[in-house]
C-alpha cells in the first residue's frame, strides 16, 4: 500500500475508530497486511477469512469456544461477506480493546444473539452456557444443571419477564452489575492479553 493510500485510509479510520490515535491506526493497518493471506485472484477481496481470524482470537486472546469465536467473527464482519476487511479490523478492535461500556454491551449482545433476531432466547443461553462450562464428570445429567442456570440467569436479567432477553433487559442487568457483561461466555479479551496485543501492535509507535 503506498503512502498516500495509507494516509487516506488512516485519516478516515481515525474518524470511525474513535479509540485509536493516528499512529495506532497506522500500526493496525500494517499489522493487518502482515496477517492477511494474499488472494491468488487479483480481484478477490483482501481480508481475514474465518479461520485466520479465529486463529488470532485463539492464539492472541486465548479464546477457545468455537461458537463464541464464530460469533465474534460475525460481529467484526459487519457487511457479512465472510471476511474481515482492514476497515472492519480497525473499527472492530476499537470496541474489542477499548470500547466504552455502551459499545461493549451492544457488541456482547450481538455475539450472544445467535440467530440475530434481537433476543437472547432460552435455547441460545442453554447452548452458550453448555459450551462455556467445564464438563464435570458426575452422576447427574449435566443438562439439568445448565437448565437451572438458564432459569437463574433469566430471573436475574429478564426485567419484563417474557422468557427471553431483549437488549433493554441485557443493558439494565449489565448496568446494575457489570460482571454480567460476559454472562454467556468470554467474547472480550482479558486485560493481560489486550495489553500484550497493544504492546506488540503499537511497539513501532516509539520508533516513529
Amino acid at each position: 500500500m503506498n503512502r498516500k493510500k495509507l494516509q487516506k485510509l488512516t485519516e478516515s479510520l481515525c474518524r470511525t475508530a474513535k479509540h485509536f490515535n493516528k499512529i495506532e491506526v497506522e500500526c493496525l493497518i500494517k499489522l493487518f497486511h502482515t496477517l492477511v493471506v494474499e488472494p491468488s485472484d487479483r480481484h478477490a477481496i483482501i481480508g481475514l477469512d474465518r479461520n485466520t481470524f479465529r486463529n488470532i482470537l485463539h492464539v492472541t486472546f486465548g479464546m477457545t469456544d468455537d461458537m463464541i469465536m464464530d460469533r465474534v467473527f460475525r460481529a467484526f464482519d459487519t457487511d457479512n461477506d465472510s471476511c474481515v476487511s482492514v476497515i472492519e479490523w480497525v473499527e472492530g478492535l476499537s470496541i474489542f480493546l477499548r470500547g466504552t461500556l455502551e459499545e461493549k454491551m451492544k457488541y456482547c449482545f450481538e455475539v450472544y444473539d445467535l440467530n440475530g433476531d434481537g433476543y437472547i432466547s432460552r435455547e441460545e443461553m442453554f447452548h452458550m452456557l453448555k459450551n462455556s462450562l467445564l464438563k464435570q464428570p458426575s452422576e447427574e445429567d449435566p443438562d439439568e444443571g445448565i437448565k437451572d442456570l438458564v432459569e437463574i440467569t433469566l430471573k436475574k436479567m429478564d426485567c419484563d419477564h417474557d422468557g427471553k432477553l431483549s437488549y433493554a433487559d441485557f443493558e439494565k442487568a449489565v448496568r446494575d452489575e457489570n460482571l454480567l457483561l460476559e454472562a454467556f461466555g468470554p467474547c472480550l479479551p482479558d486485560i493481560k492479553s489486550s495489553m500484550a496485543f497493544e504492546m506488540q501492535a503499537f511497539r513501532e509507535t516509539g520508533d516513529m
